[in-house]
């Protein structure tokens, strides 16, 4: 029997790359990529010349079992993601579930994932905190929305560029405009920024300064009394 090996890979900078990291993909007989023609230029980067098939959330649903044949057939298998760390808003969970059913035996190696960094750099609570990953674009949104709201502990959002502006204005719906918040763009990329404030500056801030890049929104608890900070407010 095979195994799988869950491989972070950088968010931004190349050179975040780990050695181990590298010496699995080199080692494994394939690599399955969320898209092959974005892992291809980190593949050839680092001269890695091993196999390597796609597994999207398009396909995966047919994958995963074609995939876990291989793993049966001895083979040693590789999940890499665009960016990050497969399984956390990426494809991984399923083929990792079906592996477990299966008694097969699946590491994930220690690497990057955006939203530590940008929890970190929020100067908000990270003792306790809640992963919302993505929120849904229509069905259950608000009801979602009004959740995090109401939670105890910092909250972590996923957004696009694109909806920044409206999720802040939502957020200032249901949870004041008051919140404390930051949002941080192009971890570990070029222009790395942080803002910090309340919902209200950050959405006044961001209608006038449109954000490029993937976005993590962190959001403070109701009782979160993390002083406004006056100097250099907005960014790092």
């Amino acid at each position: 029997m095979g195994k799988l090996y869950i491989v972070p890979t950088p968010v931004g900078n190349m050179a975040d790359m780990t050695p181990r990291a590298i010496e699995v993909l080199k080692g494994c007989d394939r690599i399955f990529a969320e898209d092959t023609r974005t892992s291809g230029v980190l593949l050839r980067h680092f001269g890695i010349e091993t196999p390597c098939s796609s597994h999207h959330k398009f396909n995966e649903h047919t994958t995963v079992r074609p995939i876990i044949e291989l793993l049966l057939a001895g083979e040693t298998i590789a999940l890499i993601s665009d960016a990050g760390t497969p399984g956390v808003s990426d494809p991984g969970f399923l083929l990792t579930r079906e592996c477990r059913r299966e008694c097969i035996d699946v590491e994930t190696l220690p690497g990057a994932t955006a939203f530590v960094p940008a929890l970190v750099n929020s100067g908000l609570p990270t003792d306790r905190f809640t992963f919302e990953g993505f929120l849904p674009p229509k069905k259950g949104r608000r009801s979602r929305l009004e959740r995090i709201a109401a939670n105890d502990c910092t909250s972590i959002i996923y957004e696009s560029p694109l909806r920044l502006v409206k999720t802040l204005g939502e957020l200032i719906e249901v949870c004041g405009a008051d919140r404390q918040a930051s949002v941080s763009r192009e971890i570990s990329k070029l222009h790395d920024t942080t803002h910090r404030g309340t919902l209200e500056e950050l959405e006044i801030y961001f209608k006038e300064n449109i954000p490029r890049g993937e976005i993590v929104i962190i959001l403070g608890a109701p009782e979160d009394n993390t002083p406004k900070v006056h100097k250099n407010k907005y960014k790092d």
